[in-house]
């Protein structure tokens, strides 16, 4: 178990970069200890005292105990607060929480799971998640793993912290389309066994780091699914980093991609200017659509009989998302090793530009994204 830093009078002296817990109920330290040791940080307990205001305010997460409530009352609200209770009977604790300025009333053991995400959040210094955007073929061969690549070669150029997950494992593995199937780091096989809170930042360090941008693909093995738990786990984990998470989801949907496609924000249906896709297409974007309710449409243009992509877009039913030209070179450049999108002037990058100058907000000019 961690062992927290402990201040019964507190002193001048720097806060711990866990929680801070402010309570003499012993029940409830206990309680706390244990998920803080769970959550692998080490909390600032505190008691027979209100904090500081500088100890105050500069916690990540504060857990006041009940029976501190009314003495904390007057330090000053401020976010990430938390009134914590052993008693379900007790009506007036909610009373000392709009005093308090608690975000939240919790009681113990009961919502033990709940907050063991949160104090985690605050150990990885979590803030706001990432947009999560997932990219499917109307029909096979569409370009979907090619505009997957390319948005996540693109977010990585412009600054953006960026994550890229194969979910198809008959795709033939993103890895190779990032000309970096050799680079040493964790695939699926050795994820499939995930199960509750996967930890962000040592997910990243795990994984192959190819073009400024961490990824995770299929190896070369027989492994050809992975469970649900473990695509909630690792999905959730990536999306608690922040910056673009891009999924490359399988036409077919098994549980899994089901499951990453029920996490995401955005989803591009990749769609040639060609009936016969628009048909097959059409099939994709139903079983999607029970999923997910944002799904747009980008249309891989010229087609043999010069279909525009408003009229594909309004043919399926979706809003068009922008035409994707044809860009000379792009096979020649992938079988050398450059990945799609890296020509940051082709209509590739040029599409992925305009899309996320759109979806995400820009990067801080100190350069705060990174992997």
């Amino acid at each position: 178990m961690s062992t927290p830093t402990t201040d019964r009078h507190p002193a001048d002296r720097p806060a711990s970069s866990g929680p801070l817990i402010v309570t003499e109920d012993e029940t409830l330290v206990e309680h706390l200890l244990r998920l803080c040791a769970a959550a692998g940080t080490d909390p600032h307990l505190l008691g027979g005292a209100p904090p500081s205001r500088d100890l105050w305010e500069s916690a990540p997460l504060v857990l006041v105990g009940d029976d501190q409530a009314e003495r904390c009352a007057g330090l000053g609200r401020r976010a990430g607060v938390l009134l914590l209770g052993l008693d379900l009977d007790d009506c007036e604790v909610w009373v000392r929480a709009v005093q308090l300025g608690a975000e939240h009333v919790l009681f113990l053991p009961d919502a033990q799971a709940w907050l063991l995400d949160r104090i985690a959040d605050a150990a990885e210094g979590v803030g706001p998640p990432a947009l999560t955007v997932a990219v499917l073929g109307g029909r096979g061969g569409a370009g979907a793993s090619t505009l997957a690549c390319a948005l996540a070669i693109t977010a990585a150029r412009a600054g953006h912290r960026t994550m890229l997950i194969d979910a198809d494992p008959l795709g033939g593995g993103l890895d190779v389309l990032l000309g970096g199937e050799g680079t040493g780091g964790l695939r699926w096989p050795d994820l499939a066994g995930s199960r509750g809170r996967v930890n962000g930042a040592e997910l990243a360090k795990a994984l192959p780091e190819l073009h400024h941008l961490t990824a995770l693909s299929w190896d070369r093995g027989d492994t050809l699914t992975v469970p649900p738990e473990a695509m909630r786990s690792v999905l959730a984990a990536a999306r608690r980093r922040g910056g673009l998470v891009v999924l490359d989801l399988p036409r077919h949907l098994d549980s899994a991609a089901g499951q990453a496609l029920e996490q995401a924000d955005t989803g591009l249906l990749v769609v040639p200017a060609e009936l016969r896709a628009m048909a097959a297409a059409d099939r994709v974007s139903s079983a999607a659509r029970m999923r997910l309710s944002d799904l747009r449409a980008v249309v891989r243009v010229p087609g043999p009989a010069g279909l525009a992509g408003p009229e594909i877009a309004r043919g399926l039913g979706l809003r068009l998302a922008g035409e994707l030209p044809q860009e000379p070179g792009l096979g020649i450049d992938v079988e050398r090793g450059a990945p799609p999108g890296i020509r940051a002037k082709g209509p590739l990058a040029r599409f992925c530009s305009s899309f996320l100058d759109e979806a995400m907000p820009p990067v801080a000019a100190d350069g705060g994204g990174g992997l």
